[in-house]
């Protein structure tokens, strides 16, 4: 799946985070937030090392697959070592695989293994992590596209750190042209300010889930 303005003409998407849908009706909820709006599905995966929860595993991204045959499954990897993660949710049908900067695993390497794959290669920052080693290491140029945590990962429903969009805007000073993910608190009441620093891609769980219409939370964080 495509990461270009062809996939959204408007060059924004937003994704649906399953993290905060009721798993007794997965299926439906992915297919009610993307008849909402939602560009993608967003599936974070927690080992328990990396951040202090567990989530969900290949076999949730395959059902996801099944759920949303067309649309993009966007794979969050959450986990020390994401390299021993990534051939598996490929095999389950991912289309996007991230890793964290922070992880054991080189991120070079990991992209590398993601596009041999047939995925797109996403690399993640956590709030606290500097974004200009990676610019100036040359990392981001393994990178499809980049996620900017705007939450301490690990849990659904925290509040969101404007603080973050500065490394938004810096990439974009810096020339990057790729997509800027957003995760964390992303919500009708900040998606305007995500989208003024450069973020394009914005992932919302407990906004679009936590609602009781899908479809104005998605269209609040396009309008």
């Amino acid at each position: 799946m495509s990461l270009d303005r062809l996939a959204f003409p408007s060059g924004v998407a937003v994704g649906a985070s399953i993290l905060s849908a009721d798993f007794a009706r997965l299926g439906d909820e992915i297919t009610a937030s993307l008849r909402a709006g939602a560009g993608f599905v967003h599936v974070d995966v927690m080992d328990g090392h990396f951040v202090p929860n567990l989530s969900m595993g290949p076999a949730v991204c395959a059902a996801v697959r099944r759920a949303a045959p067309r649309a993009p499954v966007d794979v969050h990897l959450m986990v020390q070592r994401p390299l021993a993660f990534i051939e598996p949710f490929a095999k389950a049908g991912a289309d996007w695989c991230t890793v964290h900067i922070e992880a054991q695993d080189d991120p070079r390497e990991c992209a590398e293994r993601s596009r041999s794959l047939g995925m797109k290669a996403g690399l993640a920052f956590n709030p606290r992590t500097p974004i200009e080693h990676a610019l100036d290491a040359g990392l981001l140029e393994a990178a499809d596209f980049v996620l900017i945590m705007s939450v301490q990962p690990g849990y659904s429903g925290q509040a969101f750190m404007p603080e973050v969009l500065d490394k938004a805007r810096l990439l974009r000073r810096a020339g990057w042209q790729g997509p800027i993910e957003i995760d964390g608190g992303v919500s009708p009441s900040n998606a305007q300010a995500c989208r003024a620093a450069g973020c394009t891609l914005l992932v919302s769980a407990s906004a679009i889930f936590g609602s009781g219409d899908y479809a104005a939370a998605v269209g609040g964080m396009l309008a």
